[in-house]
């Protein structure tokens, strides 16, 4: 199943090119008094929530994507992991350009483990990317997101994979510096969701999927997530280690080479295989 949130927090069924409302499934939500449990309450009851929203879809009013706005999918997440230099190709060449390492040595994933991006980085598709520090390099970075579904401290990397309930398209933002990655990944806009969630099972192999990015219609990233260093499972592990996971929570799981600068005036055109393709404009 794909979930969309799309006309200021209007909840759909995406199927082909259509979106299908079903926004009165979300007053079954329990409701929540302070102080709030941690995590995004959609996700945290998706799974008594299916059944009502399958029943939606099939006598729900649709709307064509092209006619709505389309938002982040994921709207409270306690915590936006992220997984430094994830790829080998990213590593080499952040490794062989100054500009990327900004005259310091490139270290692994194994020595960086991940870093924290703020929730309030997320944006939607549509609303676009805001840059900031415009005298700064400011790059692309497309990666699989993957959103855990069930909660959890020290999770087994056996079943590290119950714990993700779906994935979507990713962009972790990023200003060229010296400051730490957490505060300069961590503007408003800097992390992109989109265009839609999709559920795990959906989706199949999370770690066989073709992905690429274009700006103004010219390929800059081209991967597939086999070439991931760390897997998912691995990812959701070391986390789980340091951090109690909820549900809600992004795990973005790196970007491969071909990171380069984006300027106001730039589309973004991003997709992954089996999830879809969402168009992300620069300002």
């Amino acid at each position: 199943m794909k979930l969309v949130r799309f006309n200021q927090n209007r909840l759909g069924v995406v199927r082909d090119d259509t979106i299908i409302d079903v926004s009165d499934v979300l007053a079954q939500m329990p409701g929540q008094n302070w102080p709030l449990e941690p995590g995004d309450p959609l996700i945290r009851n998706l799974d008594a929530l299916i059944p009502a929203i399958e029943d939606a879809a099939e006598g729900g009013k649709s709307v064509p994507i092209a006619d709505v706005k389309i938002e982040s999918p994921i709207t409270s997440p306690s915590k936006i992991l992220a997984a430094p230099v994830n790829y080998k190709k990213h590593l080499d060449e952040a490794r062989a350009d100054k500009e990327l390492n900004q005259g310091t040595h490139v270290r692994t994933i194994d020595e960086l483990g991940l870093f924290l991006k703020s929730s309030t980085s997320l944006a939607g598709p549509q609303e676009g990317v805001a840059l900031k520090w415009t005298d700064r390099r400011t790059d692309h970075e497309v990666e699989l997101a993957a959103i855990i579904g069930k909660g959890g401290r020290d999770i087994s990397r056996e079943n590290a994979m119950s714990h993700v309930a779906g994935y979507c398209i990713g962009l972790d933002i990023s200003i060229r510096g010296t400051e730490d990655r957490s505060f300069r990944k961590s503007f408003d806009s800097f992390t992109v969701l989109g265009p839609w969630f999709i559920t795990a099972d959906e989706l199949g192999d999370p770690h066989n999927l073709d992905f690429w990015l274009k700006i103004n219609g010219e390929t800059r990233q081209e991967s597939n997530t086999n070439m991931l260093i760390w897997d998912i499972p691995k990812l959701i592990e070391y986390a789980s280690s340091a951090y109690n996971l909820y549900p809600g929570d992004v795990l973005l799981t790196g970007t491969p080479e071909g990171v380069s600068p984006i300027a106001a005036g730039d589309v973004m055109t991003c997709w992954i295989e089996n999830i879809g393709e969402m168009t992300v404009p620069v300002s």
